[in-house]
């Protein structure tokens, strides 16, 4: 197919419209709050030195934290096009992950992920009603409304989620568009008033801020975080839209509007120190300006909760794929885009959770109190869990990959401290649904790699079973058996059959699932057909982490391509059912035996899991004491 650079061109420019509207609707609507809450955090009118020094670092944390370190280094590190804390992990070696449980390193990757799942919940809610909280200037006496017309706007964002992040990202991009123009014209005018600020981009004064207020200016640091939450969003979101449109967005528009507008917040304090109360609002006057800031920001900052919560679907799909997370219902949103998934369940978790957030809280200062512990202790792990990509997966050496952790530790490490300080005003909120999230997540891995040596230990080898087969005197039927099995073994179903009922049928297709740490799998390297004697034949079927794993359509591919007698249009699939019974005795120690008999009989079924025909399958269940 012949190259044309100008409908490549579109289609680029296309995207990136589509990731502003998704990726940056978090870090875009920061500022409606950042710097009214670094006022509040003053107790007092803001001297000029300080409006200087906190805009200063505002700026230097979207330069470093954002620029630097996400768009320029850690997005090189995709896995396939899909970004995110689980797609970075999956790039190291094999030994370096699992083979004997989680490392180091691997519960580092997952602790980043749960605490993403924390933070996601804060997001959407301390973004809308921030918005909304416009209203209190436009019309004080609509003040009243601001938390009911917050639940409602959390309502109707996560009831839009089904209709697939394409969709959605088609129908907000425009709206970002408007509202990033909008914000840098506004701090462009507020700069022309007062160009004075435009010296903010000096580092000198981020540094003497620090000089001034000695350690207690620490502080700052969990308000100006502030200001770059959405990053880790925008590594997660890579595989809805690419690294290119991303990149390009965020040069082109979105750091020159929030850089505008940080400014322009700053310009307008220093020339009247009465609108530190909230800076954004104050760049229009009242009335119908004000009404019209109100309503564009209400959406921006629905659409805000965009980022993270496809990246929330995104981190979902990848952690079920490489066994870290049970299996949940995924709806495939796009036939174009593999990596656009809607997770019902964690759709109206969040949407509960934001709701109770706003309810609880009330007002977006107090919330921000709660917002930045995650996603800051995420960022410093995806910058420990890139070290370790640049070593052991690129082959860097020593001089180039660790002056490159040390810079982005030199930022993230203080972020983390400083939010560390909020904890008892709201930063355990997220702490604790991150840590109920990395509990899960560890057991079931965990769980799943006891379940699978029990499995392999209990069914023996192939070459046994088949040296046992002719002194059982087992009777062969017309027909064709399909066991679907994740171990190397004998599937339980199969010994069954075997030792019990002394029949098999004449064809017997035993398929080995096996998910890998690609994000998708070409389909040259799907399948792989291994004949045995007397109608037996086994069929590796190999799927990437992001891909819905469809066993019988593969499987048809498999046995065509082998001209195998098995007839699959009469076929019949046996699989097993495992009952885990905790009494402790086993590998697993009590209550980690416990939680994962919970979750494993709260799963979704193997059945749904593989995409077989329900009507043509049979299951043969077995307890068993982990």
């Amino acid at each position: 197919m012949p190259f044309h650079p100008v409908s490549s061109t579109k289609r680029t420019a296309a995207a990136a419209v589509g990731a502003v509207g998704v990726v940056f609707g978090d870090i875009g609507t920061s500022p409606l709050y950042t710097l009214q809450v670094a006022a509040e955090h003053a107790r007092a009118a803001p001297s000029r030195a300080d409006v200087f020094g906190v805009v200063s670092l505002i700026l230097w944390a979207l330069i470093l934290a954002v620029s630097v370190k996400y768009v320029t280094f850690v997005m090189r590190a995709d896995n396939r096009g899909e970004g995110g804390i689980l797609a970075l992990l999956a790039l190291l070696p094999v030994p370096e992950r699992e083979d004997r449980g989680p490392m180091l390193v691997a519960l580092l990757g997952i602790a980043g992920a749960a605490l993403l799942f924390g933070d996601g919940m804060i997001t959407p809610a301390i973004s809308v009603l921030s918005a909304l909280e416009g209203l209190e200037r436009a019309a004080p006496g609509l003040e009243r409304y601001v938390v009911p017309l917050t639940c409602a706007v959390l309502v109707g964002l996560f009831a839009l989620q089904p209709r697939g992040t394409g969709k959605v990202g088609k129908m907000f991009g425009p709206i970002m568009v408007t509202w990033f123009v909008a914000i840098g014209a506004l701090g462009l005018k507020e700069l022309v008033k007062n160009p004075v600020m435009l010296g903010a981009i000096s580092p000198s004064f981020a540094a003497s801020y620090f000089a001034r207020h000695g350690f207690g200016g620490l502080r700052i640091l969990g308000v100006v975080v502030l200001a770059i939450t959405g990053g880790e969003a925008l590594y997660a979101d890579m595989g809805y839209f690419g690294a290119r449109p991303i990149r390009l967005s965020w040069f082109a528009l979105v750091l020159p509007a929030l850089a505008l507008s940080y400014m322009g917040q700053g310009a307008l304090v220093l020339r009247d120190p009465g609108a530190a109360e909230n800076p954004f609002f104050a760049m229009v006057p009242s009335g119908a300006p004000a009404y019209a800031l109100v309503v564009l920001a209400a959406l921006a900052t629905a659409i805000a909760s965009q980022a993270l919560i496809s990246g929330v679907f995104s981190l979902t799909h990848q952690a079920i794929g490489l066994g870290y997370f049970p299996r949940l219902t995924l709806v495939h949103t796009s036939h174009e885009a593999e990596g656009h998934i809607y997770v019902p369940l964690m759709n109206w978790g969040l949407m509960t959770a934001c709701i109770a957030l706003v309810v609880h809280f009330k007002h977006s200062a107090r919330l921000a109190s709660a917002y930045g512990i995650a996603v800051s202790g995420t960022m410093a792990i995806t910058s420990i869990v890139f070290f370790e990509v640049t070593r052991k997966t690129w082959k860097w050496n020593a001089s180039r990959s660790v002056p490159l952790l040390l810079l982005f530790l030199s930022f993230d490490l203080p972020f983390l401290g400083a939010n560390a300080l909020k904890f008892f005003d709201g930063g355990y909120i997220p702490i604790f649904v991150g840590t109920l999230f990395f509990v899960v997540m560890v057991d079931w891995h965990k769980g799943r790699q006891v379940l699978r040596r029990r499995l392999e230990r209990d069914s023996g080898t192939l070459a046994e079973f088949f040296d046992a087969l002719p002194g059982r005197n087992v009777t062969r039927i017309p027909g064709t058996a399909v066991y679907p099995t994740s171990t190397n073994g004998v599937p339980h179903p199969l010994s069954l059959h075997a030792t019990h009922l002394r029949s098999i049928m004449e064809n017997v297709v035993i398929v080995n699932v096996i998910g890998t740490h690609e994000p998708r799998v070409d389909e040259e390297h799907r399948h792989e057909y291994e004949p045995f004697p007397d109608g037996f034949a086994r069929i590796k079927l190999r799927f990437g982490y992001m891909e819905l794993r469809d066993v019988p359509k593969a499987l048809a591919a498999a046995l065509e391509e082998a001209k195998s007698p098995a007839r699959l249009d009469q076929a019949t699939y046996f699989v097993g059912r495992e009952t885990i019974v905790a009494t402790g005795r086993g590998e697993m120690s009590l209550l980690p035996e416990r939680l994962f008999a919970l979750l494993e009989r709260n799963t979704k079924s193997t059945i749904d899991k593989l995409g077989l025909p329900p009507d043509r399958v049979i299951e043969i269940g077995v307890r068993l004491d982990l």
